[in-house]
């Protein structure tokens, strides 16, 4: 059984699991009309494989104001969400992540519903995180949990590797 709960400094090695690869299938086309967000989906012809790089997070840097959330099997962590502390009304998702074995089977959901709970026990509206536009099984994630679309940035890639990218800003209320 998977044991969702907050990581503390004695398991803080945990808010290091590795990133591993995901599929890139297509793109989250949103559109904001009549101060309505929908969006449309366009399918790549060719899946590719992307894999983020290790963050290596210092858990005694960042536990001043991140809640970290791990997702257990038997004491192995195989899944992550980190929580930040916002200067607004909601409180900022800066990572969630599960080991390729274990994804689609309810992990991320959970993750996701334990960080609903901390931020609403903490006194913040909601969560609010960004998935970039072509990461499409991420995006699409959010949108079935729960998230709807708050905002676009086109401007965020610019000059960069990942130039071509947009991220989709994503809001969850408690």
């Amino acid at each position: 059984m998977i044991d969702v709960r907050i990581i503390n400094a004695e398991h803080k090695q945990d808010i290091n699991i590795p990133n591993e690869p995901f599929l890139l299938f297509g793109r989250m086309i949103p559109t904001y009309v009549d101060e309505q967000w929908s969006y449309s989906v366009e399918k790549f012809n060719m899946a590719q494989q992307m894999c983020f790089p290790d963050e290596n997070y210092s858990y005694d840097d960042m536990v001043e104001n991140s809640t970290f959330i791990g997702a257990y099997d038997n004491e192995k962590c195989i899944g992550l969400a980190i929580m930040q502390e916002g200067f607004f009304k909601y409180m900022y998702l800066y990572d969630l992540k599960v080991n390729c074995a274990y994804r689609k089977s309810g992990v991320a959901k959970a993750l996701i519903e334990k960080a609903k709970a901390i931020a609403k026990e903490k006194g913040y509206a909601g969560i609010y995180t960004q998935g970039q536009d072509n990461n499409l099984g991420a995006c699409l994630f959010y949108i079935k949990t729960g998230f709807y679309i708050g905002g676009f940035d086109s401007n965020v890639y610019k000059g960069t590797k990942q130039e071509g990218k947009s991220d989709i800003i994503f809001y969850l209320d408690c």
